[in-house]
């Protein structure tokens, strides 16, 4: 199966479990990786045989930055489960960053994997 990655959607969200981080929005950035049929989709030229992601991403932001969530881990697990019910996505891997979560580190992220129940 092929893959159609989405890398460094930046969102400004309310995120953490600090009083602090509940009054000020910060910079996540995610990645979205979904299985996809590129072998179809190429053959016929026609995105009414691809995954918009065009939409997916507008979705996913939109979602995010409503959102209030305290862990960077149930985000995640939010935004797999709207793509899996809003898109004819079968499994999606959904990667959120927090720069901003360990002073001394780059970056602290969780990645999960989800596929729609049959």
């Amino acid at each position: 199966m092929d893959k159609l990655r989405v890398a460094g959607l930046e969102v400004s969200a309310v995120i953490g479990i600090h009083a602090w981080e509940r009054n000020v929005r910060q910079r996540l950035s995610i990645d979205l990786e979904f299985e996809t049929d590129a072998a179809r989709t190429s053959l016929s030229d026609d995105i009414a045989d691809a995954h918009d992601y065009s939409a997916i991403t507008r979705e996913v932001v939109t979602f995010a930055e409503r959102s209030g969530f305290h862990l960077i881990e149930t985000l995640a697990q939010r935004i797999a489960m709207l793509l899996l019910e809003e898109f004819p996505i079968s499994r999606v891997k959904v990667v959120v960053h927090k720069p901003s979560a360990v002073a001394d580190a780059r970056d602290t992220s969780i990645e999960i994997e989800r596929a729609r129940q049959r």
